[in-house]
Formats: C-alpha cells, structure tokens, sequence
C-alpha cells in the first residue's frame, strides 16, 4: 500500500510542484511595470530560466512595441525579476 502511494507522489510531482514554483503575481507585475499590457500568465516556463532562478513563470502578453510576445519572468531568492522572451 504504501509503495503505491509513493510511486503515484512520484508520477504526480513534475505537474504539483512547478505551480509552487511560480509567482503569477509577481511576473504580472514586473511586466505591466516595464509597459507590457493584455499580459496573461500561461504556468511554469520548464526551460527557459537560469541556474539561479528558482521561479519561472511562463506568460503572453503585448509588449511596448505593440507586439503579441511569450516568454518568462525568472526571479530568485536574493535577486530581482528578469523578463526573457521566446
């Protein structure tokens, strides 16, 4: 009984734990503040942050330029947001 359990916390942990992994508040922020507008957070950005981000948050949203873009607001701990663009 208890391996069954475990094995499906196993199956189940690269979908639950990416969303503790994001900051949809906070990326909205960061990008409304850079002049990003109809912004729209799609989830956990799996590839696109660096070695030091422990948050990546995936969105769409219109950019300054009047552009239709995606990408990712990558943060840490001790370090501020960083907006990287597909």
């Amino acid at each position: 009984m208890q391996l069954g359990v475990g094995i499906a916390l196993l199956a189940a942990f690269p979908f639950v734990a990416p969303v503790a992994l994001t900051k949809p508040d906070r990326a909205t922020r960061t990008l409304l503040a850079q002049g990003y507008t109809d912004v729209r957070t799609t989830g956990y950005a799996y590839f696109d942050c660096g070695k030091g981000d422990l948050f990546a948050t995936a969105f769409e949203a219109t950019s300054p330029s009047g552009q239709r873009v995606e990408g990712a607001v990558c943060s840490g701990l001790l370090k501020g947001n960083t907006v990287r663009l597909d």
